[in-house]
């Protein structure tokens, strides 16, 4: 198939908003529902931090500190971000949500959430990366409690073994190089998760970002040489075919056996690193041309449903600053153990106290919100096109130049 050029995504005003009428609807409030106004309500994606956990005696403390009680409900992330579109819809929207950050965008558009402005907050310090994930159309929506992304661990013992420097991988030819030599000595290369769900568009845009493409132009020659790059490893024999169903836990369980030299993951491994029966360092995810990639970052922004009754916002304010200073950002870090703070002074105190996580700072001050660049609610049409892009290509069903051109036509019909 003759490779051609596909125009630029133009931007769709609301695509894949299952709720675009919500707007209307968020003007009532969980504060006409009979609640105290001495209570609080709350939603967070943490089913797994039960009442008596360390999570929830953090949010009560917030609560506690802002004079007020806080009601929290738990539920996974995918039901909550249904749960709030319906809220908003019924007039019974929560006072305040933690919410996954690509989904941050679909319900500011349904214009169901009030913005830091409106909430008197004080953003100036949150690092602009970070901080983007929220943004629509120049106007931030929330607050990221912090932030997880991805790098590469390494197996000390087999780099050794190979005659590997970790320190020597800056770039992609270094990084192939040094998976030829650790397969020449008769491990295997590196292992990742390109399975056809978005954690294969998660595990693919550090590559497709570090050689320079851009989400509205799938077919980019950029674009080509970040998947040429994946199809030659496994080609070569560098990556197995299993990537193409990994998803990033069986990703690690390949890389716990000791057997491979690299696998792509996130933050949420350094404890389980630390644990495995080998030693385990980590570099970043290389730029096509060196330096660190751009790697997309995970984590939740805190964000407030509009409120019919407006004095609520003071009490709210209250109790996102508590979650939201220095000390709030590294005691969550701690918390869940995987959460960089997405301010300066919030990683300073964190690394103060574990040193070792210095490698995650520095990704995460280079990473970027899957929804950046003002994508919204247009990123999961295009993610799934690039995801089927990659398994297509991986399989060998199509060249790495022909899954991506028909990645971006499907891409713009859907966008239409």
């Amino acid at each position: 198939m003759k490779h051609r050029r596909g125009k630029p995504l133009a931007r769709s005003a609301a695509a894949g908003l299952a709720a675009a009428s919500l707007a209307l609807a968020a003007a009532c409030s969980s504060g006409d529902d009979g609640e105290g106004a001495d209570t609080y309500t709350w939603w967070d994606p943490y089913p797994q931090h039960e009442a008596d956990s360390d999570w929830a005696d953090r949010v009560d403390a917030c609560g506690d500190e802002a004079g007020v009680t806080i009601e929290r409900t738990a539920s996974d992330t995918t039901d909550l971000t249904n749960r709030a579109l319906l809220a908003a819809q019924e007039g019974t929207s929560p006072d305040i949500i933690l919410l996954d950050n690509p989904a941050v965008s679909t319900l500011a558009e349904t214009e169901m959430l009030t913005t830091v402005d409106e909430l008197g907050l004080d953003v100036s310090g949150v690092d602009q990366n970070l901080l983007a994930a929220g943004v629509v159309d120049d106007t931030a929506y929330g607050i990221p409690i912090g932030a997880n992304t991805l790098a590469i661990y390494y197996n000390a013992e087999v780099l050794d073994a190979a005659g590997v420097d970790p320190a020597s991988i800056g770039d992609w030819d270094s990084l192939t190089s040094a998976l030829e030599q650790v397969t020449d000595n008769g491990d295997q290369g590196i292992t990742f998760a390109a399975i056809g769900t978005e954690e294969g568009s998660f595990q693919f845009l550090p590559w497709f970002w570090g050689a320079g493409a851009d989400l509205r132009e799938l077919d980019s020659p950029e674009a080509v040489e970040a998947l040429e790059l994946w199809t030659g490893w496994l080609e070569d024999g560098y990556a197995p075919n299993s990537v193409l169903t990994n998803s990033q836990n069986t990703t690690w369980e390949e890389f716990l056996t000791g057997e491979y030299g690299f696998a792509v993951n996130g933050t949420w491994q350094v404890n389980s690193a630390a644990e495995a029966d080998f030693e385990t360092g980590v570099v970043q995810i290389p730029a096509r041309g060196g330096g660190p990639a751009p790697a997309p970052t995970g984590g939740e922004f805190i964000i407030a449903p509009v409120q019919s009754d407006t004095e609520r916002y003071d009490v709210t304010r209250q109790i996102v600053e508590c979650m939201t200073t220095p000390e709030g950002f590294v005691e969550t870090a701690t918390t869940f153990a995987y959460y960089i703070p997405p301010t300066a002074d919030g990683q300073e105190a964190l690394l103060e106290e574990q040193p070792e996580l210095e490698p995650w700072v520095e990704a995460v001050r280079e990473a970027k919100g899957r929804t950046s660049d003002n994508l919204g609610t247009d990123y999961p049409l295009i993610s799934e096109q690039l995801w089927t892009a990659v398994q297509n290509a991986l399989s060998g069903s199509a060249t790495p130049s022909e899954a991506l051109e028909q990645a971006q036509a499907d891409a713009e019909s859907a966008l239409e």
